[in-house]
């Protein structure tokens, strides 16, 4: 592809609104567009890179037995009412109605439809087992879109869901589709983790993320320091702490103590003179119609999401000023255990805390000498995030705490859908049974960003190989006859040789053009200029060289059986096969 004809529009400054390396730098090298909130077009680089990603995934795919099909966007509500996911989706779900006044939606996932296709086409166990795929634009109206495609209300998705006659089979399938997830990353060349995670409003009996790391991640993960567990801290677990404090029966009674303005774990801390260890502390949440208490060891933070789930509740929200003034007749900072009169939930490490220190249920007052079970009941579940430093639950080791973009999703979801759906199949004895099920997705836009935050510079991007929109960048410096000639000659050459080439034939300075370059991130890049010429050569470079001075000096008359053999020789260590 030649300059000149492409449109490869970059910018010299970032958009006001973006924040995320890969926002700024998809957009300033002209990769993608912003439309509106979360919406974005692709470019022809994008398309690339994005079509090569796609390619990746559908050859795993295939290769681990999947099919592909197709199903529409535009959805009728019926589907989602019947498994209630209608009502859970809640704001989330694009709906809207048809001229008739019928509800739809716009598809945000497709369970329900692929249920839906398997219960009308399979009758028996010899139609099982099947694994079917889409590679889909999907919508989600998220809250809060944010860093450029990472989190978008449009975006592209592979989804794909396994129908197994038992449970036994349906893990055979999620095995499968793991050992595909794994293929699939290891080939773009990405540096990730998988790891126990939450299954949320999909449902089922397990499921596992695929993490790819990175600093500026949104997703937090637990990962042991010598074996291989790794968890979203969502779910993430460690083991129970040791006891704090003297036995409960050595412990005094509760005792008001006077803190005037003291409100923060911090402030009391220095207050008593006590490590934060000693205390509780007492957070109201609103759940449904319930405002609760849950209770975390004042060097502990409270897990949300492990809060809803002991509660057997979709989600919990921080409970107002207001609502804690009338729930504990104090303001917030002072809330405790002692007298509550609602539900009140503790964390396990928590309990184990004695003679501790809590809020008083009065303005500037905390309570001292405080016991679990003799001075209050509660119930006791995990609810605290484990922090870097806890012991792993698999080996006792210890956890680090790493930042992860969420890349891939696999679900064990058993008959969840199948169930509320009527997806059934008759056995060898002709009994009626339940499709067990899987559900495995993947952001494939996402992908494109994630790619991004893990591989770039203050240059620019320097994209993986396997997913590159070009594999080489032909720089032509001067407009003298034997320039023209060399790039004709080399863009001819390795074009041949199944080499994907852009040239900059622009009217442009050096300077200008080496900056692209950087900025559009192109695996190689080889510079014809009259200098090098003249000594029968071309500069050549890749663009994970950071040092400018760093070139190699080929002969032209090689230069492109050279470059061809290095990418070759690089996909195929990267399992994308030799291309060239």
């Amino acid at each position: 592809m030649r300059y000149r004809r492409a449109l490869l529009p970059t910018l010299k400054e970032a958009p006001a609104d973006a924040t995320s390396k890969s926002h700024i730098l998809l957009t300033r090298a002209g990769f993608v567009r912003r439309v509106g909130a979360g919406i974005y077009s692709f470019l022809p680089l994008g398309v690339k890179v994005l079509r090569k990603i796609e390619t990746i995934i559908r050859e795993e795919m295939d290769r681990a037995g999947a099919q592909e099909v197709l199903l529409p966007a535009l959805l009728p509500a019926d589907y989602f009412r019947e498994t209630g996911r209608w009502e859970l989706f809640g704001d989330t779900l694009l709906r809207l109605k048809d001229r008739k006044g019928g509800d739809y939606h716009l598809g945000p996932t497709h369970e329900e439809i692929m249920t839906d296709l398997v219960r009308r086409e399979i009758k028996s166990y010899r139609d099982l087992p099947k694994n079917l795929y889409q590679i889909q634009t999907k919508f989600r109206d998220e809250p809060r879109p944010r860093g450029g495609i990472l989190r978008g209300r449009e975006f592209s998705m592979k989804d794909a869901y396994s129908f197994d006659v038992d449970e036994e089979a349906a893990r055979a399938s999620f095995e499968a589709m793991r050992v595909a997830y794994v293929r699939i990353f290891d080939r773009i060349g990405f540096r990730y983790r998988m790891v126990k995670a939450d299954s949320g409003a999909m449902g089922g009996s397990g499921s596992a993320e695929f993490q790819i790391l990175v600093q500026s991640g949104e997703d937090v993960i637990a990962a042991c320091e010598k074996c291989s567990y790794a968890a979203n801290l969502e779910v993430a677990t460690t083991p129970p702490l040791p006891p704090v404090g003297p036995e409960p029966s050595a412990v005094a009674a509760p005792e008001a103590v006077a803190t005037p303005g003291q409100r923060t774990i911090e402030e009391v801390s220095r207050f008593f003179g006590v490590e934060p260890q000693r205390f509780l502390k007492s957070l109201l949440y609103v759940a449904g119609k319930d405002v609760v208490m849950a209770v975390v060891r004042g060097d502990h933070e409270l897990s949300e999401i492990k809060l809803a789930r002991a509660l057997g509740v979709t989600e919990v929200f921080l409970a107002g000023p207001e609502d804690v003034q009338k729930a504990t007749g104090a303001p917030v900072g002072f809330a405790g255990p002692v007298g509550f009169k609602g539900k009140v939930v503790i964390d396990a490490d928590a309990a184990n805390v004695r003679d501790a220190i809590t809020g008083a249920n009065r303005a500037d007052h905390h309570l001292q000498h405080v016991v679990f079970e003799r001075d209050f009941s509660a119930d006791v579940a995990s609810i605290r995030d484990v922090k870097a430093g806890d012991a792993c639950p698999s080996c006792g080791s210890t956890l680090g705490l790493y930042r992860g973009i969420e890349a891939g999703h696999i679900f064990l979801l058993g008959t969840h859908y199948s169930s509320k759906m009527a997806a059934q199949y008759l056995d060898e004895k002709g009994e009626s049974r339940i499709i067990v099920m899987g559900s495995y997705g993947i952001g494939v836009s996402r992908l494109v960003a994630a790619a991004v935050e893990q591989y770039h510079d203050d240059d620019g991007i320097r994209w993986p190989l396997p997913i590159a929109p070009y594999q080489v960048h032909v720089v032509q410096v001067g407009v003298e006859a034997e320039v023209v000639d060399a790039v004709a000659r080399l863009e001819r050459e390795l074009e041949q040789r199944g080499v994907e080439v852009l040239i900059d034939d622009r009217d442009e300075r050096p300077g200008v053009k080496f900056k692209d370059s950087d900025l559009i991130g192109v695996p190689w890049r080889i510079t014809v200029g009259a200098k090098s010429l003249k000594a029968g050569s071309v500069e050549l470079k890749p663009r994970a060289e950071r040092d400018p001075k760093k070139v190699e000096l080929v002969p032209l008359e090689n230069a492109a059986e050279t470059l061809a053999r290095r990418i070759a020789a690089e996909l195929e260590a990267s399992g994308t096969g030799a291309r060239p």
